[in-house]
């Protein structure tokens, strides 16, 4: 059995985020701290990720006082509340291979100390001793205890309204150790 285990370059890898209100949209990224992942046969069986919550960066303001204010509500208990839950982490659980180096996978998401199974479907190539995995993932941030200004815990937010959605769109470049 040929088997290949990676470990992510946090360095070189990538997490871009959307958030949506009623009134637009915020985006930004946030660091990869680890992670690895293992391919078996030249098939992913394994791998797991991990996010540094307190590296939560918002591109969309440039007034630094009102993006300064925005970053530390993200890390307030409203959102993240990264001073007690720092780390954010996906571990695959079962992965599928599909057509053309896409997977089909289950994980689990633990986010503010909350693990909930979610599917997404990732792309990976491999080339000599390195690996690109990429994927997005779309979260319910309700079901993590994310509730500000979300519909289903609060009525009447006209344009204040939160959507319970968020999209993570990842990319992990990794070498074999």
């Amino acid at each position: 059995m040929d088997t290949k285990n990676f470990k992510v370059n946090n360095e070189n890898s990538t997490i871009n985020w959307i958030g949506r209100k009623v009134t637009g949209a915020h985006n930004g990224t946030i660091d990869v701290k680890e992670g690895n992942f293992t391919l078996e046969n030249h098939q992913l069986t394994s791998g797991k990720f991990v996010i540094d919550t307190r590296s939560i960066k918002i591109l969309d303001i440039e007034d630094p006082e009102t993006n300064t204010q925005f970053a530390n509500h993200l890390a307030s208990d409203d959102f993240f509340n990264s001073e007690q839950f720092p780390d954010a982490s996906f571990e695959i659980t079962h992965a599928e291979p599909g057509d053309h180096n896409h997977y089909y996978v289950t994980g689990n998401l633990t986010v503010k100390g909350i693990t909930h199974s979610i599917d997404t479907n990732l792309h990976i190539v491999t080339i000599n001793n390195g690996a690109v995995i990429e994927t997005k993932i779309v979260i319910d941030r309700t079901k993590f205890n994310i509730r500000f200004r979300s519909s289903n815990f609060f009525t009447n937010l006209g344009d204040t309204l939160i959507y319970n959605n968020f999209d993570l769109t990842i990319r992990l470049v990794a070498e074999t150790h």
